[in-house]
This record gives structure tokens, sequence and C-alpha cells, in this order.
């Protein structure tokens, strides 16, 4: 996942950067930061984002995003 994907997918699902934090379990500081090109987040923290998103139906592909569920 890159930081223009994550952008895109938390559009995609109406989520502010909290809601992403508060669903994979990292910190508001992680998402802000990794989004803003800052830092990459460890291992874990970035897994954990990644599957609230696929949580939700967003599928992430080499050139983007796909919506999988409404």
């Amino acid at each position: 996942m890159t930081p223009e994907q994550s952008r895109a997918a938390r559009g995609w699902l109406d989520w502010p950067q909290r809601t992403l934090a508060e669903r994979s379990g990292v910190s508001l500081s992680t998402v802000r930061d990794f989004e803003k090109g800052r830092r990459i987040p460890i291992g874990n923290n970035m897994a954990a984002m990644e599957k609230a998103l696929t949580d939700h139906g967003i599928e992430f592909t080499t050139s983007g995003i796909r919506v999988t569920k409404p």
C-alpha cells in the first residue's frame, strides 16, 4: 500500500484518518505520517492498516485500488 492508495481508500470509504487509525489499532500519527510520506510504518502496523481497509471492501492493485464491496 502506498500513501496515495491509503488516501484514496479512505476517500472511497469516507473515513477520516482517525477512523483508519482506530479500526487498525495504530496511532493517528502513524496514519498521518505515512500518508504525508514522512515514514513507512513498521510491518505489523502497515499490515493492520491494510487489513482494516480490505475488511471494508478495498482491494489494492498495482495500478491503484478497487472497491469490492459497497
